[in-house]
């Protein structure tokens, strides 16, 4: 068995009908799927993701064994399954059943989780739920089915928004949460500060985003806005505009390309724009860093 999956491989552990699917749509941080199985008795490795099963059609006695205990239920139309993340399974039934699966990632449960407490999150469980009947969870992941059945527009960013509540809402109702210890003046990490700095240096030439930087820092725009500028004593985007500079600088001094594709490099939108930044902040030309090389 290995180590762990995805909600992709889950098919080969747990064989059944694809209904509908979320893979093709361009979501992030949240998936769907539902099925429709015949009984089965089936060990599941364990998933990168959290997994919220919807009972759609069909009604069986349902047997899963979770951290070596097991538990039983009448599941229904209605009722609703949790599974945390990176935790084995088995899972028993006998009769036909279609069900929704909702899988959110962890990325996106510590992200919600540090912004709604405010805290950095070391870890997010959910409880051991084989069996709840739970009208705000029923509304979301039926939401969330809905577009993945019939996509419309601003399909992705619905998606999202409802990943974001259905966090919220695990993380009232079902969840434990583990904190770090935080540092001092509610500073980034050294290890989050590294995932920032190797997405900006990687992504200099792109448009980076504030969202974009607060993702890899498992945060939320406010906090990760907030954290950046007391570790860095700057703003996230100012700090990007110094480090495109001083790559332009290196560059420039180089001399191996030409000015524009220095420009385009560096994440400029064209020669004027380098022009005018390396003026304001070094005081000098591209023209004349390039004279200075030797």
């Amino acid at each position: 068995m290995p180590n762990i999956i995805t909600p992709k491989e889950l098919p080969q552990w747990v064989p059944g009908e694809v209904l509908s699917s979320s893979d093709n749509l361009g979501w992030k941080g949240i998936g769907h799927r539902s099925y429709r199985y015949a009984g089965l008795d089936v060990p599941i490795p364990p998933l990168d993701h959290f997994m919220v099963v919807r009972y759609a059609a069909g009604q069986t006695p349902m047997d899963r064994c979770f951290d070596q205990r097991w538990s039983r239920a009448d599941c229904r139309p209605g009722d609703a399954s949790l599974l945390t993340m990176s935790e084995a399974s088995h899972w028993h039934w006998t009769q036909q059943i279609d069900v929704s699966h909702v899988y959110l990632s962890n990325s996106l449960m510590s992200r919600v989780a540090g912004e709604v407490m405010d805290r950095p999150v070391a870890e997010v469980r959910l409880h051991d739920v084989l069996c709840t009947r739970d009208p705000t969870l029923l509304a979301i992941t039926d939401a969330i089915t809905q577009e993945a059945v019939q996509p419309e527009m601003g399909g992705p960013l619905y998606a999202e928004t409802l990943g974001t509540q259905l966090a919220v809402h695990l993380l009232r109702r079902y969840a434990q949460v583990t904190f770090r210890h935080d540092l001092p003046g509610g500073r980034l990490s050294p290890a989050q500060m590294r995932r920032v700095l190797d997405l900006i240096d990687s992504r200099l030439h792109e448009a980076l985003t504030l969202e974009d930087m607060a993702e890899a820092a498992g945060l939320g725009v406010c906090t990760f806005h907030r954290r950046f500028r007391e570790t860095q004593g700057r703003a996230p985007h100012a700090f990007v505009i110094d480090r495109r500079v001083e790559r332009a600088r290196q560059l420039l001094a180089a001399g191996d390309l030409a000015v524009k594709e220095v420009a385009a490099s560096c994440g400029f939108s064209d020669q004027a724009h380098m022009t005018r930044v390396l003026r304001a902040r070094l005081g000098t030309t591209p023209a004349k860093l390039r004279a200075a090389r030797g």
